[in-house]
């Protein structure tokens, strides 16, 4: 078999070998072409795009040697048999590219790492068509990107919140969406990937060390919340309290949380600490109601979390394994100005 490693399109010939492990075509396939995932695959056999000659005696045209048209992903294909699989080039993505800055950390031919800047959307939605991640990273990748499922676009295989900042990481083609889909499927519980989040909390948990396992699910009247609920989805957060600080009255009002989360539920992080009772510090969907512990704080720290304009949580740590080579990459941010401003201003004398 002949392939361009990293980017096929064009007619592609595969010889079966008949050591795949499976005579399925779309496993013979995908164990032969890995840059391409199975869904993919699955629709070309599906639109006709795959084709095969030297089809042996007893199947279907019996001495047939012209390439046949095969339309079904279960077909069995035997030793010897030349399979031609057409892959169409990629289409433009139809999101716009738009030329927005990105604090890139890291990039290669399969991935991207991004420190996402608070307020940043990170795919276009109703209400935020524009001007967000997507659309910056379709002008930043260009041709890099050799399509995902067909189309020209990043593969966003996890998400941060338009307000919480910090590291992300996008495939750059079908194999490495694959795999990064899988390592975030898994979020580290039999692999080595690791996502850290630096949470900034009211109040101070009881114990240095805790595990959040609370099931999540839409909140039964706020549709835009999420809420912890008896039939949600599973979801389990850690937390270690890294700081603690005082208010005017010198007793304990806040503390810096580093958390681990094994699975990835919409605000989970924001959710379960306000289960918890500690929400985030600037939370104004899960912690309103903690407006009022402000005048707790010193004025410097009223200050700072006044002008925060967000909830103060940072994405700090990434782990994943490449996707092609294997490699553990480890990845640590700072926190962002705003938040570096809330953490000096809390720990300062009072």
């Amino acid at each position: 078999m002949e392939i361009s490693a990293s980017r096929p399109q064009g007619s592609v010939r595969v010889v079966v070998a008949g050591d795949e492990g499976s005579s399925r075509l779309d496993r013979v396939l995908a164990s032969r072409l890995p840059e391409l995932s199975r869904s993919r695959l699955k629709a070309l056999i599906l639109a006709g795009q795959v084709s095969i000659g030297q089809v042996s005696i007893g199947r279907t045209n019996p001495g047939q040697t012209s390439p046949v048209a095969v339309r079904d992903p279960a077909y069995h294909v035997a030793a010897g048999d030349t399979i031609t699989i057409d892959v169409p080039e990629a289409v433009a993505a139809e999101p716009a590219a738009e030329n927005i800055p990105l604090h890139i950390v890291y990039e290669d031919e399969d991935i991207i790492v991004i420190d996402k800047p608070a307020g940043l959307v990170v795919h276009p939605a109703a209400g935020h068509e524009t001007g967000t991640l997507v659309n910056a990273l379709i002008a930043h990748c260009g041709a890099s990107l050799s399509g995902i499922g067909g189309v020209k676009r990043p593969g966003i295989v996890h998400r941060l919140d338009k307000d919480t900042s910090g590291l992300m990481v996008i495939a750059k083609n079908d194999m490495a969406h694959q795999s990064l889909s899988a390592q975030f499927a898994d979020h580290g519980r039999t692999g080595l990937m690791e996502r850290g989040y630096l949470a900034f909390a009211w109040g101070v948990p009881h114990r240095q060390y805790g595990t959040i396992d609370a099931p999540i699910d839409r909140h039964p009247h706020a549709r835009e919340k999420m809420a912890v609920r008896e039939r949600g989805r599973h979801a389990v957060t850690h937390y270690e309290v890294q700081e603690t600080f005082n208010g005017r009255d010198g007793k304990p009002v806040a503390a810096l949380l580093a958390c681990r989360i094994e699975t990835g539920r919409t605000h989970q992080i924001r959710v379960h600490l306000a289960h918890l009772g500690h929400p985030l510090l600037g939370d104004a969907v899960y912690g309103p109601h903690f407006k009022t512990k402000a005048s707790q704080l010193s004025p410097a720290a009223q200050a700072a979390l006044a002008s925060l304009g967000r909830q103060a949580l940072h994405a700090y740590l990434l782990v994943i394994e490449h996707p092609r080579t294997g490699e553990l990459m480890h990845w640590e941010s700072e926190l962002p100005p705003d938040l570096a401003a809330l953490r000096g201003a809390l720990g300062a004398a009072l």
